[in-house]
């Protein structure tokens, strides 16, 4: 077995290859394709500034509360029915948002968009535990590339596909790609059923009661030490991702850099976190101390954030060149909810948690960042809150590094088997 294995390491697995890909790339399009179109969205919808806001604040929000859902879901109703449910979400919910004639039914299928992808951000780790517990590193580069992948191709095109045609297809066309991810996955339920249906009844009823005598255990996170370094954290690193996508443009251009050039920088940003996404699940599982891989990526973020407060307009290139490969940290973030865990509902607790109270907290970071500002005239305290930040982010790291697992502190004890409890009775 081991030798078929080495020879065919993909054989009966490619569904869910394809389908774990697909799904990453689905997951952003619809929220980083509203930005370059929001001037057209004002003016035929009636964006304004209070709605413009929660518009940005929509995607975190709801990936955090349905972070801490889907874990619920998924013990409940299993990881690709889970998934199922993402898909189905998110394409209803862009397709419907594409013919709203308002800014208030805009926003309410954008949440129900980012409640798609609020549960399909935490099903992609234990859809990778599950299906390549033997490829955890390198299926986690291919998905978290095709992550960044989506969240730069769809600015790109929103404008000249809104030329051609206009908004609402330029908005709605990625639900097509949502779609698509079901079709890898019916072709791997399919191929899972024939396996089974090979199985005598006599080893079925065996598994059955071997299940029945082994029922998961449950896991409490917030007993675990890892959960709320991981959360911890994805809150600092995210939080600082979330301010460049909002206030980077508007930054340079306060700055006297032309409004493209401001854009393109901030499209150069979203590029840069391809490579780092690639090449961090691959080295990183060979390292002793993952800490000293996040120490070069917070340099990287450190350098940017310094590099664009004391000279933006001089070397603008090179300081979001270190911020973009700051991002590092967030595929490390995505990496560590298998590293730290040891079984697929492990996974799924972990990625619930540390995604649901990490996204909370990096929510609301980009509105502190615009109100310091507003408040004190200047940029100072924004970019200290960006210090801030990383000092979140390096403390969660130091609480991750050591290599141990949430199923060591969160597990809760199982009640004894009905056979133990009548012992005890007669005891």
């Amino acid at each position: 077995m081991t030798d078929f294995l080495l020879k065919r390491p993909w054989t009966g697995r490619i569904g869910a290859l394809l389908g774990i890909l697909v799904m990453a790339l689905s997951l952003r399009p619809a929220v980083s394709v509203v930005p370059p179109l929001l001037g057209e969205l004002t003016g035929e919808l009636g964006f304004d500034p209070a709605s413009t806001g929660l518009l940005a604040m929509l995607p975190p929000l709801m990936f955090a509360i349905f972070g801490l859902l889907t874990p619920v879901l998924i013990r409940k109703f299993g990881l690709e029915k889970a998934l199922v449910a993402a898909v189905f979400l998110a394409v209803a919910g862009q397709l419907v948002r594409a013919a709203t004639d308002s800014v208030w039914p805009f926003l309410g299928f954008t949440a129900v968009i980012m409640a798609g992808y609020g549960i399909g951000n935490v099903v992609l780790p234990p859809l990778v535990k599950k299906y390549f517990p033997d490829r955890v590193g390198l299926v986690t580069a291919g998905y978290v590339t095709l992550l960044s992948v989506g969240t730069a191709i769809s600015p790109q095109l929103a404008v000249p596909v809104a030329q051609l045609t206009d908004w609402r297809v330029s908005i709605g066309m990625w639900a097509a790609v949502s779609l698509a991810v079901l079709l890898p996955w019916i072709i791997q339920f399919t191929r899972d059923r024939k396996p089974r249906a090979g199985i005598s009844s006599t080893n079925s009823a065996h598994l059955s009661a071997s299940s029945s005598q082994k029922p998961t255990p449950r896991l409490r996170p917030w007993r675990s030490p890892v959960s709320w370094g991981l959360a911890i954290f994805l809150a600092g690193n995210s939080a600082q991702t979330y301010v460049y996508f909002t206030w980077l443009p508007p930054y340079l251009s306060g700055q006297g850099l032309d409004a493209g050039a401001a854009g393109s920088a901030l499209a150069y940003f979203a590029i840069l976190g391809l490579p780092v996404s690639l090449l961090v699940p691959l080295v990183v599982p060979r390292m002793k101390n993952p800490i000293i891989a996040v120490c070069v990526f917070a340099l990287c973020w450190g350098a940017g954030h310094v590099g664009l407060y004391l000279s933006p307009l001089d070397g603008t290139w090179l300081w979001v060149t270190f911020a973009g490969l700051g991002q590092g940290t967030f595929a490390m973030a995505l990496l560590m909810v298998n590293l730290r865990s040891r079984t697929t509902h492990g996974s799924s607790v972990l990625s619930g948690f540390s995604q649901g109270l990490g996204y909370a907290g990096a929510g609301i970071v980009p509105l502190f960042f615009g109100t310091l500002h507003d408040a004190t005239g200047s940029w100072s305290a924004s970019f200290a809150t960006l210090g801030v930040c990383m000092a979140v982010m390096m403390t969660g790291a130091f609480m991750i590094n050591s290599k141990r697992y949430i199923e060591d502190s969160a597990t809760e004890p199982l009640p004894p088997a009905p056979a133990e409890r009548a012992v005890d009775l007669k005891e």
